[in-house]
């Protein structure tokens, strides 16, 4: 399997080859110059397969360079029902990514694939733990050192810290928006102690701590001699890593492939719903991808309008599902450049427009027209319709969901098909926004034993500008 670059000026490598990486020199993104077919009889032949032998099965097909029987051993280390129960009863856990009925609405089942049961709680642990194990891996195999920088708005922090702490040859220094995620998750994240591990708080939004991750990766002299990876979703194996529950939520939910099923995506950077899109291209019987956002529209704009127009700092919105506020999607561009037949230069102009004018408008292109054949539906959902999706799924069914989850709920009933379940990717616990649960239900969410004292724990965070030289500055003087 060979990988090239979304914006087409970059030579092809294999998965270990991008692996410890992020952006391509061209600074686009990685994508297989194939997506691997799934049979309709290979499909029902994973029925029954644990959650790690159904990951080979599909991981396989684009990790061909690491042997068979490491590929293996590294899945099954990663997905234990030991990693993925949260506290609770280890039998709860033996799908890893447990698919839970709601009830019939419409016409059709609704139902959660709980992707939350993670050691941080969120669904970037499905990837992210993995993702840890892969990098130890190949470092040991190299005998080389990894410094990763990463970007997060609230879950892909704590999850790649609680996955790389303790790693022999990895330090990862983590960029977050100084004041807005909520309180749990900047604790989970500033809590953590390990000499590995740098949180940077930035005086910004998610998307300048993106910015600035992108530019250290565009500077290629530095990220040589730095040995600079990043965990972000701009990472080909983070993706990869994703497209496995989909398989796995589909198999869940049906009983043959000649089944279709519809998901719903909450998305902010549009990395998990890449994820779909992927299984969707290899085969996977999939109706539709309803992508659901918060205040910050840009993805929902995009697929309603054909108008794609990143927002401005100031004009990115602070909201209760904060892991969604971004207005600058990184993935959506492995997603264009599929929409433009894999035209890396095409997509490339696309983007360079994007940085300097804020966007592009395809509204009135053929190519928007044929967009429907990709299967991508979208929606908004505001404060007011989480707090409402959120009492109303605990009075109907006696399930607390998160905020995310909530918008995503609220989506999803938007685009309810008579006879095509509906599968809600659940993106994390309640407890990791018990501000608003408070607010919404006039309690607080239970809390997992152990995080019970999370916040009173000492943290270790710095304070910086949104800057990319103090960034590069402080990563210089912790590597001595």
């Amino acid at each position: 399997m060979r990988y090239q670059s979304t914006r087409g000026n970059s030579p092809q490598q294999s998965f270990l080859e991008i692996l410890l990486g992020g952006l391509a020199p061209d600074g686009g993104l990685y994508l297989p110059t194939q997506y691997p077919q799934v049979t309709a009889a290979q499909l029902d032949s994973w029925r029954g397969l644990s959650y790690a032998d159904l990951a080979y099965e599909v991981l396989s097909l684009y990790c061909d360079d690491i042997p068979e029987q490491d590929l293996r051993a590294l899945l099954r280390k990663t997905y234990t029902s030991e990693v993925y129960c949260n506290g609770r009863s280890q039998d709860n856990a033996k799908d890893i990514t447990p698919l839970h009925w709601l009830g019939e609405e419409q016409g059709t089942r609704i139902g959660l694939l709980s992707l939350s049961n993670g050691p941080t709680l969120a669904f970037k642990d499905m990837a992210m733990q993995l993702l840890g194990n892969l990098f130890e891996y190949v470092l040991k195999k190299k005998d080389q050192q990894l410094n990763i920088l990463g970007a997060t708005s609230g879950d892909t922090g704590s999850a790649a810290e609680y996955a790389m702490r303790g790693k022999e040859g990895v330090k990862v220094f983590m960029l977050s928006p100084r004041g807005k995620m909520s309180s749990f998750q900047s604790a989970q994240m500033y809590s953590l102690q390990d000499p590995n591990i740098f949180n940077l708080a930035v005086a910004g939004v998610f998307d300048d701590c993106q910015d600035i991750v992108k530019a250290v990766s565009n500077d290629h002299a530095f990220k040589a001699k730095n040995q600079i990876g990043t965990v972000n979703s701009i990472n080909w194996g983070r993706v990869v890593a994703q497209v496995v529950y989909y398989f796995q939520g589909y198999l869940l939910a049906t009983k043959s492939s000649s089944e279709k099923v519809s998901f719903t995506v909450p998305s902010g950077n549009f990395g998990n719903v890449c994820a779909g899109h992927i299984a969707r291209m290899m085969g996977l019987p999939i109706a539709h991808l309803v992508v659901a956002t918060n205040e910050n529209d840009v993805l929902d704009e995009f697929f309603r309008t054909g108008v794609y127009r990143a927002r401005k700092s100031s004009e990115t919105l602070h909201t209760s599902s904060p892991s969604m506020d971004i207005s600058k999607a990184s993935n959506f561009e492995r997603f264009v450049f599929d929409l433009m037949s894999q035209d890396g230069k095409a997509t490339a102009g696309m983007f360079k427009q994007v940085d300097e004018t804020g966007g592009f408008d395809i509204s009135k292109d053929i190519i928007f027209q044929e967009i429907g054949k990709y299967g991508f539906q979208s929606g908004r959902s505001t404060h007011v319709n989480r707090l409402e999706t959120i009492r109303d799924i605990e009075k109907r069914y006696g399930v607390m969901i998160d905020t995310h989850t909530a918008d995503g709920v609220k989506v999803a009933r938007e685009h309810l098909q008579a006879g095509i379940p509906m599968l809600v990717l659940e993106t994390a616990l309640p407890i990791k926004f018990e501000e608003t649960i408070q607010e919404a239900l006039g309690r607080p969410a239970e809390c997992p034993a152990a995080f019970k004292d999370i916040k009173s724990k000492p943290q270790r965070v710095e304070n910086i500008d949104a800057d990319v030289n103090q960034v590069k500055a402080f990563i210089t003087s912790h590597l001595a």
